[in-house]
């Protein structure tokens, strides 16, 4: 039988749609009413490059097993699902009709599944050996969090690169780096099963005979999705300076040693957290891909054109470091640059 699935999120929510969808499984997209119309009235397309083709494919939802279809979050039912899944920047959440469909939710207590760079608290409560109590002041209302059950909540890492084209509809999805989720387990029976039978039937999709990337891979570990946190750290926050914005080859190979040390740290961070060293990324293949990426980063270029609040991955590693006696100068004085700009955007 499919699975039922409500992602809040239809922008970067779609890629992972469309995988489920794509595997036979029922999707709802959770977005503003005219995108909802949109998508309810011409279905959602994700553009993907299969591999040793010189073009993206475009999938539309149209052609797909399973049905796609949109909602507003007012109309929204989350005990009617068999997961959540949340792929909205934690900011977006604190919006009253969000933080009362998130609400809802965890008094559903229907699984939720993160995307977000940032991890929802419920899941940090997860960690044995983390004190969470000063880790809130990270998070743009971290009330929101409370009434879910640690249990009902995990993480995927959300390392696929995806942009909606600015010339195209909101329907529509590029997908830049497709790479894959990986996902921690819920560690409960039957949540894990249903992660596995997503995890295979996305595996076996073809088009035309060939594999279709962009996989669902289920881990045990707690850290495999915070192997990207030290890449935060090194590339993309220090992506926002003093002077405005630069590239994520600049913040990272302009002072190639203090990249090294601050992405030491944040994987000593994440290893004292209780990771093996196996589920982290080393520095030498990150710094390679880096080399490549030449724009700043989206939190560079959110901030730079006026945001009041962004995903704060860099105060929560600060704010977690310190709950086990760590700090680096460099992390501390990422964090107070970037909230001086928000402050200054807040004001106007």
């Amino acid at each position: 039988m499919p699975y039922k699935i409500l992602i809040l999120g239809a922008s970067y929510g779609s890629l992972l749609g469309t995988k489920f969808a794509a595997a036979g499984h029922d999707v709802t997209l959770v977005c503003r009413d005219q995108t909802a119309a949109l998508i309810n009235a011409k279905g959602t397309e994700v553009r993907i490059k299969l591999r040793d083709e010189d073009d993206h494919r475009s999938f539309f939802s149209a052609d797909l097993a399973g049905n796609v279809d949109a909602t507003t979050p007012e109309a929204a039912i989350p005990q009617d699902y068999d997961l959540v899944c949340l792929a909205m920047q934690e900011p977006q959440y604190s919006h009253p009709t969000l933080s009362d469909l998130l609400t809802r939710a965890a008094k559903s207590r229907v699984p939720c599944m993160s995307i977000m760079n940032m991890p929802p608290l419920p899941y940090l409560k997860r960690i044995p050996d983390l004190d969470c109590s000063e880790l809130g002041a990270a998070y743009l209302d971290p009330a929101i969090w409370k009434p879910f059950d640690p249990a009902c909540m995990t993480l995927c890492s959300p390392d696929p690169q995806a942009f909606r084209p600015p010339e195209e509809e909101a329907n529509v999805l590029h997908v830049g780096l497709p790479t894959n989720f990986k996902v921690t387990k819920f560690h409960n029976e039957r949540h894990d099963a249903m992660l596995a039978e997503l995890e295979q039937g996305i595996l076996d999709y073809r088009i035309d005979g060939k594999d279709v990337p962009v996989k669902l891979r289920v881990y045990d570990s707690l850290f495999v999705p915070f192997a990207k946190w030290a890449m935060l750290a090194t590339g993309n926050y220090r992506c926002i300076t003093a002077d405005g914005p630069r590239a994520i080859q600049q913040a990272v190979h302009d002072d190639l040693n203090l990249s090294r040390e601050i992405y030491g740290f944040v994987t000593d961070l994440v290893v004292r957290l209780g990771a093996d060293p196996a589920d982290m990324v080393p520095f030498e293949k990150y710094a390679k891909a880096a080399e490549n990426l030449l724009k700043p980063s989206s939190a560079a270029r959110a901030v730079y054109a006026g945001a009041p609040n962004i995903e704060r991955v860099d105060k929560l590693m600060m704010l977690a470091g310190r709950a086990v006696d760590m700090r680096h100068p460099e992390i501390d004085a990422t964090v107070a640059l970037v909230d001086a700009h928000l402050a200054r955007n807040r004001t106007g």
